[in-house]
């Protein structure tokens, strides 16, 4: 789909690649309210929309809908770019649109985020977008949570919380079309095989001992209590609830 000549009625083949000076000049009127212009100049940057989108070709979204949210951040890009800065328009108008698509495929996810902190969230990569234009370089978290007064735990924590989820069927590796997949990357070694069958044998186990021998079980190791709370709850002295105790667990490892 994403290869496909035709997006949004747009023929991806024929579109227009404009140089640095037709950018500029095309800006500079754009800026000076020039409508005729300004629809160029976004004409002429469809295929950066294009090249962006094609990173997201995996999450199973339609790209006609991917492309229309792309060229939002590209519309963005061209009325909000600052010309007095000395960073080249695709620079600044890849994060808008890559940002734009982020939004789009957060806010229609399943797995729902709270609305303070989503706004945390796209405060802070704003505020990652600018800083990364005046440092030329990636900000760190102090700095971003620096520029919007907020604690780095905090903006950690909402930047973790809109984090795309990914399927347990992504593919991780490919060699020769034998994939490997995140499911087979996962364990969990203290619930495995051995130990579901242990616990099935313990609880047939558990159902051959008399009432009796069953509630001290009960109360010893799921209740957590001592022989003298167990023998002062039944009715008997320590000595046989330690006696009834050791007899059931002799059962249970006969039985296992």
């Amino acid at each position: 789909m994403y290869n496909k000549v035709e997006i949004c009625g747009v023929n991806t083949a024929k579109l227009k690649v404009l140089s640095n000076e037709e950018k500029l000049s095309l800006l500079r009127k754009a800026k000076e309210g020039d409508r005729e212009a300004r629809e160029k100049l976004i004409s002429g940057n469809l295929r950066l929309v294009l090249s962006v989108i094609q990173s997201f070709q995996n999450r199973g979204e339609n790209p006609d809908d991917l492309f229309q949210v792309g060229c939002i951040g590209l519309i963005k890009a061209v009325d909000n770019f600052d010309m007095n800065l000395d960073v080249k328009f695709s620079t600044y108008a890849v994060p808008m649109i890559l940002g734009e698509v982020r939004r789009y495929l957060r806010d229609n996810n399943m797995v729902r985020v709270s609305r303070s902190l989503r706004d945390l969230a796209y405060k802070a990569l704003q505020a990652k977008e600018k800083l990364s234009v005046s440092l030329s370089r990636e900000p760190t978290i102090e700095e971003i949570a620096k520029e919007i007064e907020e604690k780095p735990q905090s903006v950690t924590n909402a930047l973790d919380a809109i984090v795309d989820p990914i399927s347990l069927y992504d593919p991780v590796y490919s060699d020769s079309g034998d994939s490997i997949y995140v499911l087979d990357q996962i364990s969990d070694t203290g619930c495995n095989d051995d130990v579901w069958l242990n616990n099935i044998a313990i609880s047939e186990a558990i159902k051959k001992l008399g009432e009796r021998e069953r509630r001290i079980l009960l109360l010893r190791f799921y209740s957590g209590k001592t022989q003298t709370e167990v023998s002062e709850e039944i009715g008997i002295s320590q000595a046989q609830v330690s006696r009834l105790e050791k007899h059931a667990l002799d059962k249970i490892k006969k039985q296992m």
